[in-house]
């Protein structure tokens, strides 16, 4: 985040964006065990082991995220070596979605991003199988331990945390109320197996992967990353609900080479911010990577809902080392998350969302602070097409 040594402070400011997405179904079936598109899916989070769908053979759907976006912002720093940012509209991005019902109690799901900011060209993001059921290995096997468990497998983002359920994954903006996404932003897609076991409200999470996007099966290229959440949701009825979680994930430091805030290949949604007049920056910015090559980091979310008033929270710190560094860094990230839904329908929202970050690359190496503030709303025109507008303001101090 810090260019060159020059960067000190960056205010973001101006109406950043007014969107809209598209979420549709070219073949509109029903899959089982697979979180609800579009307004529907709103505040799920991992899917549940009840289902109304009943198989019927081999079902494909094709889905699809389009988002378009405005942007008005301004950025600065005390040097003047930030580029100057006009009011446009961005690239449009796209999604492809695929999920199969490949067997009862078995899906698929792979999605291409067709456009992003990052990469222009399309590309798979990613995918997994789900496997509610095993019945392919003999009708009723093990039904009693299935009843409560979901394992996953395949190349996509982990379950690590509950943030990366409300987050904008490229074109798919809907599940976000705001713009972007939290400053440390802990979305990565890697290769893993996930155990996931609910009952009774209770849920458990057991994961594990080698924390790479790319792999090789060489020497050196052998890191190991374990993960897992306990969590406790309840529908306490119909008008409150309340959910907490905490999240833990640790990588070794053998060839790990980590990712967890540094794994989303499709881009920010914030557009040449922090860009300087030398060609600096990524298209990244103006979220924040800690760097480390390998860390231990736990993440805790709080998310009560009371009739249309929502809150949704993060407590995260992350400990771990930089490559070159020879004493560990530590990071915390504080958020929270304030939305009222207006109407029985809640097709309309308000709301404001705090986030900061702050700590140092290694011990002695002087506190980085990164403060945002949203304010913004918006509007469900359809269950799949919706508009939202914000401001956003940010301080970046090193």
């Amino acid at each position: 985040m810090k260019l060159n040594g020059t960067l000190k402070a960056l205010a973001l400011t101006g109406f950043a964006f007014a969107a809209f997405q598209s979420n549709a179904q070219v073949f509109n079936t029903d899959i089982q065990y697979m979180r609800p598109v579009g307004k529907e899916g709103l505040n799920v989070y991992e899917t549940s082991k009840e289902t109304n769908v009943k198989y019927e053979g081999l079902k494909v759907r094709v889905g699809g995220d389009f988002a378009l976006q405005f942007q008005g912002l301004d950025n600065s720093n005390e040097y003047g070596t930030l580029v100057e940012l006009s009011p446009n509209f961005t690239l449009p991005t796209a999604n492809l979605n695929l999920d199969v019902q490949l067997y009862d109690g078995v899906r698929m799901h792979l999605r291409t991003y067709l456009s992003s900011r990052h990469h222009t060209e399309a590309y798979v993001k990613g995918g997994y199988i789900q496997i509610d059921k095993l019945d392919f290995i003999q009708e009723g096997f093990l039904s009693g331990l299935m009843d409560i468990t979901t394992i996953k497998i395949g190349m996509n983002d982990i379950n690590y945390g509950d943030a990366h359920f409300r987050r904008s994954d490229n074109a798919s903006t809907m599940y976000n109320p705001f713009v972007g996404n939290y400053l440390m932003d802990a979305f990565t897609t890697e290769p893993y197996a996930e155990l996931t076991f609910q009952k009774s409200n209770f849920l458990l999470v057991a994961g594990a992967t080698n924390g790479r996007l790319n792999q090789s099966p060489t020497p050196g290229d052998d890191g190991f990353v374990a993960y897992g959440k306990l969590g406790y949701d309840n529908q306490v009825s119909e008008d409150i609900r309340w959910r907490l979680t905490g999240s833990i994930y640790n990588s070794t430091n053998q060839g790990t080479r980590d990712y967890l805030y540094g794994g989303d290949r499709a881009g920010g949604r914030y557009y040449h911010v922090m860009d300087d007049t030398a060609g600096n920056g990524t298209d990244f910015e103006p979220r924040f990577n800690p760097g480390f090559a390998y860390q231990t980091a736990f993440q805790v979310n709080p998310f009560v809902k009371w009739k249309g008033l929502e809150f949704f929270g993060i407590y995260e710190m992350t400990m771990g080392r930089q490559g070159s560094a020879t004493t560990d860094g530590q990071y915390t990230q504080l958020a929270g998350e304030l939305l009222y839904r207006i109407g029985q329908a809640e097709k309309f929202y308000l709301g404001g969302r705090y986030n900061t970050v702050f700590g140092e690359a290694f011990e002695d190496a002087g506190e980085t602070t990164i403060n945002r503030f949203n304010v913004g709303g918006g509007w469900f025109m359809t269950n799949n097409i919706m508009a939202k507008i914000e401001y956003v303001y940010q301080n970046y101090i090193a």
